[in-house]
């Protein structure tokens, strides 16, 4: 017998305490072991497809095709996409989370997506290499197979983690707010058919999903800016180089308070482009939408109406999707209107350039803009005389006179405009 009897009850506590030890160290290695081998040197996604201008005309078409303002609420539609078209949307989508890369499969069978995750400062491994398998259902895809690099995941798991970062990223608002109500997604070969409605309340909830709360009243402070500003001036067209300053001051102060420096930069730029391109100040501040729409604001750059909208639609995307998809956008823009519009303009190319380029410089080097916008500013420091640039060319003409985009005519027209832009303030 010992000479220290434990009771019963003590030596039950004390075996469950020695057993939730051991569990505990037992996951303690399981996660460290999971942590050393999740983390790749090499990404299996090792590149994705480029956007092409022929990418950029569809998206607009289908977004066009599928604007639920336009829609009837509960009439079922079918977005039909190609297995690039996909690819495509889910980069681009992914590229606002984290930079990434992604591969999609599609068949009558089956749907495979692979996706490699950049990893900030790593040892063991930059990449995290993912893959998702489903099959298809009379409804939506069932996911069969979940695999995070060399470990296949429990599907409870992936379920769980899923919805949490929907709730996370505000992804879950769709399902709350009947924004859309999804039937099915068939899976063809290389391409998918998403059968849906739109809601009731869609057009009054996009706003509310595609804005985060916080990102929805950062954008009300500089409506707010805006209107307050332009109620003291002239109620007669505008010259944008009237209205950056004040709008990049408050973006100085908040800043200086503890803001986001590049996250209040968009948000300045991303009101003066709802502005210029027709959308009312009341649409960020319903209480007050008589008021404003009773005082228009009309903005001008160089004398001319168009070229603010140019300029702030660029620098708007630039700023929130990097230069790449502005420059296309801007792009195709001038060989539509080629075809079947104004006519294809080098003046509104400069325009595009020359917002892509502060759009840039808004996220890129947000301090330092929002110095240079508020120690005064001219308009030929936002956009140099380019009056002289052939514009108004229909498709015929454009081609007999530059051929092609990236043609030798071409790149010298664009290295003039860069080298005029080089010689502003800002582009120094």
């Amino acid at each position: 017998m010992s000479q220290f009897p434990i009771s019963s009850g003590r030596h039950r506590q004390w075996l469950r305490w020695l057993a939730g030890l051991l569990l505990l160290l037992t996951l303690t290695l399981t996660l460290a072991l999971l942590l050393t081998q999740l983390p790749a040197r090499e990404p299996t996604v090792l590149q994705t497809a480029t956007l092409k201008v022929d990418d950029v005309e569809r998206a607009l078409q289908l977004a066009r095709q599928h604007d639920p303002r336009h829609a009837i609420p509960g009439v079922v539609r079918t977005l039909r996409l190609t297995q690039r078209e996909a690819e495509l949307l889910i980069n681009h989508a992914a590229a606002r989370w984290r930079p990434s890369r992604w591969a999609l499969r599609v068949d009558a069978g089956q749907l495979q997506l692979d996706g490699s995750i950049q990893l900030p400062n790593n040892p063991l491994g930059r990449w995290l290499n993912l893959s998702l398998r489903a099959h298809p259902t009379r409804g939506l895809p069932q996911l069969e197979r979940v695999t995070l690099g060399p470990v296949s995941l429990p599907l409870p798991l992936v379920n769980w983690a899923f919805n949490r970062f929907a709730a996370a990223y505000g992804l879950d608002d769709a399902r709350a707010l009947t924004l859309v109500a999804v039937q099915t997604l068939r899976l063809r070969p290389q391409r998918l058919e998403l059968v849906y409605a739109w809601g009731p309340d869609a057009p009054a909830r996009m706003l509310t999903l595609l804005l985060p709360a916080q990102e929805r009243q950062r954008l009300q402070v500089y409506a707010a800016q805006l209107a307050q500003v332009t109620a003291t001036l002239p109620a007669q067209a505008l010259s944008l180089s009237q209205l950056l300053p004040p709008m990049f001051e408050l973006a100085r102060r908040r800043s200086a308070d503890g803001h986001d420096a590049a996250s209040e930069n968009r948000a300045a730029l991303l009101v003066l482009g709802m502005v210029a391109n027709g959308v009312g100040l009341g649409t960020l501040l319903p209480e007050r939408a008589a008021e404003l729409a009773a005082r228009p604001i009309r903005l001008t750059l160089a004398g001319r109406h168009d070229s603010p909208q140019h300029f702030l639609v660029s620098a708007t995307l630039a700023a929130g999707n990097g230069s790449p998809l502005a420059d296309m956008i801007g792009l195709f823009k001038e060989l539509s209107d080629a075809r079947s519009g104004s006519g294809f303009s080098f003046n509104d190319m400069a325009a595009n350039r020359a917002g892509t380029r502060l759009g840039v410089l808004a996220v890129g080097s947000p301090e330092r803009l929002q110095q240079l916008l508020t120690t005064g500013l001219q308009e030929q420091d936002l956009l140099p005389d380019v009056s002289d640039l052939p514009e108004g060319m229909n498709e015929t003409e454009f081609r007999r006179r530059f051929g092609a985009p990236g043609s030798p005519a071409y790149e010298r027209l664009m290295s003039d405009i860069e080298g005029r832009l080089g010689s502003t303030s800002l582009g120094r």
